[in-house]
């Protein structure tokens, strides 16, 4: 009886490491994204470069609003400061690449996050453009506050997570 209730608390305590969170957005939020020119490496690497230029202004954004008016009203007033990091970004690494800036109604292609599928559709969100816009693209979450600006989705693919007390189970059982 003992043992099986031991195995029985493990199977739960493995059950509930492993469980994956699902972040659903709501519909008043704010998304962000910047989207590179190609999927070639050197336009990922610039778009990667940009989003770390802006990080900051980003955080700031991001955990300090309180509501979705406050939000609006932050991001029109920051548009100047988003593009000027965009520009000297661009200037440190001696690219002449266009780009566009638009806080409104933007468009976004069906996304699956984390076990989540987000429709595809047309978002109130902050969009940078880098040149034809063709390339992967670093997106997240202003408000409420989803971003995590350290590790961009396909970073984060190449995690592994483990758990002692399920490589115990494994082992033994």
């Amino acid at each position: 009886m003992k043992k099986t209730i031991i195995i029985l608390a493990i199977i739960i305590t493995i059950l509930s490491i492993n469980k994956e969170e699902k972040v659903i957005i709501p519909k008043d939020s704010i998304r962000f994204r910047v989207v590179a020119n190609s999927n070639q490496k050197e336009d990922q690497e610039l778009k990667k470069k940009i989003v770390l230029n802006l990080k900051n202004n980003i955080s700031e954004l991001n955990f300090k609003r309180k509501d979705i008016q406050d939000s609006r009203n932050k991001i029109k007033q920051e548009l100047p400061t988003f593009e000027q990091i965009v520009k000297n970004t661009l200037m440190e690494e001696d690219k002449e690449e266009t780009y566009q800036i638009n806080y409104g109604k933007n468009y976004f292609p069906q996304k699956e996050y984390r076990g989540v599928i987000y429709e595809e559709g047309e978002y109130e969100s902050l969009v940078i453009t880098l040149g034809k816009g063709e390339g992967d693209n670093f997106w997240c979450v202003l408000f409420p506050p989803l971003c995590l600006l350290e590790v961009e989705e396909e970073d984060s693919k190449n995690i592994e997570y483990t758990s002692f007390i399920k490589e115990v189970v494994d082992k033994y059982f």
